[in-house]
């Protein structure tokens, strides 16, 4: 079984790799965590089925553009390292990189609650943490040293959508409605873009 999911995961490793961008416009959406890696966790949820759902989601409304495809760094449960990510993000060369993930919060009684977006030291990384603060209930933009964000060279930005211990949080990301509507909001910010 392992060797089948090593297989499975440098085939699909290999092919975005060798993915050859053309001339067009890219969108990237890194669903974090995956495979082995869960994430945050809480009772039955966990960050990387949130994050998976929701970027599949923001790329289904995105089907039809003409003028930018949206590309998933994964697109099922699988872990491509860091590594492999930035280094087919970098080889697409795309117009901005989301990279969703799920907070937590060690306090058990009275959980953080909102989104908080870590951004690169650029102005194109500032300017759509700002577009993506207006659209979310955004509780703080800051600069972080995080791989996602130091080798991307397109703007980047590392959006925690809530915390996953809070329940307000939690229910409105693992619900249908909830990550409908997250995914909606991401669109119009790519289309603003």
């Amino acid at each position: 079984m392992k060797g089948i999911k090593l297989l499975a995961i440098s085939a699909f490793s290999a092919s975005f790799l060798s993915f050859t961008p053309i001339n067009k416009k890219y969108i990237v959406i890194d669903a974090g965590h995956g495979g082995d890696d869960m994430g945050s966790v809480f009772e039955k949820f966990s960050e990387k089925e949130i994050t998976i759902n929701i970027a599949k989601e923001i790329q289904k409304l995105n089907e039809s553009q003409d003028q930018y495809e949206v590309i998933l760094t994964r697109d099922a449960d699988s872990y491509p390292s860091l590594q492999e990510r930035t280094a087919m993000i970098n080889k697409l060369n795309p117009e901005i990189v989301i990279s969703l993930h799920m907070n937590s919060n060690p306090q058990k009684e009275t959980p953080k609650q909102g989104t908080e977006v870590f951004i690169q030291n650029t102005d194109h990384s500032k300017k759509l943490a700002e577009k993506i603060s207006k659209k979310f209930n955004v509780a703080k933009i800051e600069e972080r040293n995080l791989h996602m964000l130091r080798e991307t060279k397109s703007p980047a930005v590392l959006v925690e959508l809530g915390f996953i211990n809070n329940t307000k949080d939690r229910e409105y990301v693992t619900s249908e409605k909830g990550q409908k509507q997250i995914a909606q909001k991401f669109t119009e910010i790519i289309r603003e873009y």
